[in-house]
């Protein structure tokens, strides 16, 4: 496994995943572009017609490079997706390019992918195709090899963003925000070790959680996601050492949900 994530210079995401499959280059081309094929591993259905790709669903993508049996890159809605090919002593090395603006969703991005890997794999290989399996245990893995929750200090503010593997609910359950009250102090899995907690000032289940903080606020929010759950975006006022106790906490709390 040869995956890795990087920042272009225009700001968006590049996430790179290689496999070596013990089939030629050929076949694997055919498995990669012939909808026969694809409809068995890839997400959604694709077809090449002429310089565009047709999806089952939304907007038609274009193609960007098509050089059989080597390179096959196109757009899906704002990404760019790069499917390169090359031999490898009696098989192929592929490697996925997948370049994407929404970067607190890359694990999510990388597990989905994986998973799609795999199942091609078994194909070529003449396999029964996979069960897809563990989502959210492989999600926390890329998590893992990918990079820690991302943060940033801007201006005397923390913002963490984290791609979350369960719906908003449970994660709210998850952090006792039955208990939030306006008024009263937060529940303890809201709060972190040396940061001084005030009263509630704001409660919506399932969404936010607001309480006050020295020089402001601490804003917990549970929006859509990217694959498999909720996104958490934490905000608060704060310095480099507030950004790592809270970058500390959410990590915990992340690896503290429950599998099912």
């Amino acid at each position: 496994m040869n995956d890795h994530l990087l920042i272009r210079p225009d700001g968006r995401t590049e996430l790179r995943m290689s496999r070596r499959l013990n089939h030629p280059p050929q076949k694997v081309w055919r498995a990669l572009t012939e909808p026969g094929h694809l409809t068995q591993w890839f997400p959604t259905e694709l077809t090449i017609d002429g310089d565009r790709v047709r999806y089952g669903s939304g907007p038609d993508g274009r193609v960007l490079e098509l050089d059989p049996p080597r390179v096959f890159a196109h757009t899906w809605d704002d990404d760019e997706l790069r499917w390169e090919i090359r031999p490898d002593g009696d098989g192929s090395l592929l490697t996925l390019t997948h370049v994407f603006g929404d970067r607190f969703g890359a694990a999510s991005f990388a597990s989905g992918w994986h998973t799609c890997v795999a199942a091609l794999t078994a194909l070529l290989d003449g396999r029964p195709l996979p069960e897809p399996g563990d989502m959210a245990r492989l999600h926390e893995k890329y998590v893992t090899v990918l990079g820690p929750t991302s943060g940033e200090l801007t201006g005397g503010a923390v913002r963490l963003e984290r791609q979350l593997t369960r719906p908003a609910d449970q994660i709210w359950q998850a952090l006792d925000g039955h208990r939030a009250h306006t008024g009263a102090p937060p529940p303890a899995p809201f709060t972190a070790p040396g940061v001084p907690a005030g009263p509630v000032s704001r409660a919506e289940p399932g969404k936010i959680l607001e309480y006050a903080t020295e020089g402001g606020t601490v804003r917990w929010e549970l929006g859509p996601g990217t694959g498999h759950g909720a996104r958490l975006t934490l905000t608060c006022p704060g310095d480099t050492g507030t950004l790592q106790t809270w970058r500390a906490r959410v990590e915990e709390f992340a690896a503290a949900l429950p599998d099912q």
